[in-house]
């Protein structure tokens, strides 16, 4: 009966764990569908309505160490749960017929809900079996992929129907449901220790990273040159700095002596290669099957049906998440995420050679999604057996920073290719051009790719 009990208990934890997660990718991918009703709605520019998926992209990465470490000892359900809780605020904001900068406010507290994913990680490496744990901890890490697939139809459907507000309302209540579920089901932690919070390094980290995503994330800076080049080595000093620090300090906002494990640092160096190849091959995709039918190319799906065509995207990224645990018990690490990078390469030489067919097209969408969904599921397993637990959320925030800026890289870098495919005059980029930018993402994935095959198993 007691192990039943047990049993039921870690059902009831991995479940609510998985749900919050879900809840929280959906959350992160609100903005992403609504940049254009956000421009014509709120009267600003399509320059600055991209902020409101940039600066969630930013809050998230910068909020990451810091909620690792307030969440690495006895406050790990505290956190957790006034993380939602700000959350939940962001999104009321969002709802309310506020100005421009409020919605700005509102999504970057909305994109702690995506610095969270770790904590929720570091919960079930915790309190679950390790045969659970390791399988909820791979579901964990592709929730992102799901909630994209998910989010966008769903997101698309409520703005064409009800307007932008209402849109957002979706994000507002999915906070408000897993801030409940976080609640009932996440255990309380053993007393302990209060941890300590390196403020200076937080601070380093913060002004480092935001001049790294500020420079990738608006190409704009790169008109003369010299503005990107002053922001790029003034980030460089500051991470430099930073480093400096935290090597020196007693209770390091990272431990960043952990990166001198190969498998740690081979699996950082990997996810932000990988990242950017994956999200230019993503950003890629949809944006070809929504192009218009003047440019004699591409299929014309409107906002719902072309987020309904990443369904198979979050479908096949699920599937890998739960596939990736059992795959690794009958060969490696190592192995297992280079069949990842090659389902990555499949579906960009698939929409090479077949764009003009939307089955075909759809296909390499769903095959993208498995390979994101078995990259990202496979990473934690490639840190986590040299990392102490009392790390775990520290040391997968600095991976989700560098997933994150890898898939700026990704984004910026689809923008650009594009862009010089367009010819003048012209509004649309080449068939052509979507073609040379898909093959572009085959550098990076086989690149990171190389990176873990050549190096030794974490175990």
């Amino acid at each position: 009966m007691a192990e039943r009990t047990r049993s039921e208990v870690s059902g009831r934890l991995g479940t609510g764990l998985i749900c919050t997660a879900l809840a929280g990718a959906v959350i992160g991918s609100v903005g992403a569908p609504l940049i254009t009703p956000v421009a014509t709605g709120l009267d600003v520019s399509l320059d600055a309505a991209q902020w409101t998926l940039t600066v969630t992209l930013f809050s998230g990465a910068i909020a990451g160490p810091v909620l690792g470490r307030l969440g690495s000892g006895p406050y790990r359900r505290v956190t957790i749960l006034t993380t939602l809780a700000l959350v939940m605020a962001g999104g009321l904001l969002t709802v309310l017929p506020l100005p421009f900068a409020a919605l700005l406010i509102g999504r970057a507290l909305q994109g702690l809900a995506v610095a969270g994913g770790a904590l929720l990680m570091s919960v079930a490496r915790a309190h679950l079996p390790p045969d659970r744990s390791a399988s909820t901890i791979a579901t964990l890490s592709v929730a992102s992929t799901v909630g994209i697939g998910f989010g966008y139809p769903a997101i698309s459907l409520l703005d064409q129907l009800a307007g932008l507000r209402a849109a957002y309302g979706l994000g507002f209540l999915l906070s408000a449901v897993a801030l409940v579920i976080a609640w009932r089901t996440l255990p309380a932690e053993a007393p302990g220790e209060a941890p300590r919070i390196d403020v200076a390094g937080a601070l380093l980290l913060a002004l480092g990273t935001l001049g790294v995503l500020l420079v990738i994330a608006e190409p704009g800076i790169w008109a003369t040159g010299w503005p990107a080049c002053a922001v790029l080595a003034g980030s460089a000093v500051v991470l430099a700095l930073w480093a400096f620090i935290e090597l020196r300090a007693k209770a390091p906002l990272v431990d960043l002596r952990l990166l001198g494990h190969g498998p740690v640092l081979r699996a950082n160096l990997a996810v932000l290669v990988a990242g950017a190849g994956l999200y230019l091959l993503f950003s890629v995709f949809t944006r070809y099957v929504q192009t218009p039918a003047v440019a004699r190319y591409g299929f014309a799906l409107p906002g719902v049906a072309a987020g309904a065509a990443l369904i198979p995207f979050s479908v096949l990224g699920f599937v890998a998440g739960r596939a990736i645990p059992r795959l690794i018990a009958r060969v490696t690490e190592r192995w297992t995420y280079t069949l990842a990078i090659v389902i990555a390469v499949a579906a960009a030489l698939l929409f090479a050679v077949g764009n003009r067919s939307l089955l075909a097209t759809l296909a390499a969408i769903a095959l993208l999604g498995f390979a994101v969904g078995g990259v990202f599921a496979v990473m934690p397993k490639l840190v986590l057996p040299v990392v102490p637990q009392g790390e775990t959320a520290s040391v997968l925030s600095i991976n989700q920073i560098a997933r994150s800026i890898g898939m700026s890289v990704g984004s910026a870098l689809a923008g650009f290719l594009l862009s010089a495919a367009t010819p003048g005059g012209s509004m649309f980029p080449t068939q052509d051009g979507y073609v040379a930018a898909a093959l572009w993402a085959l550098p990076s994935l086989v690149g990171s790719g190389l990176v873990i095959a050549t190096g030794r198993s974490a175990r």
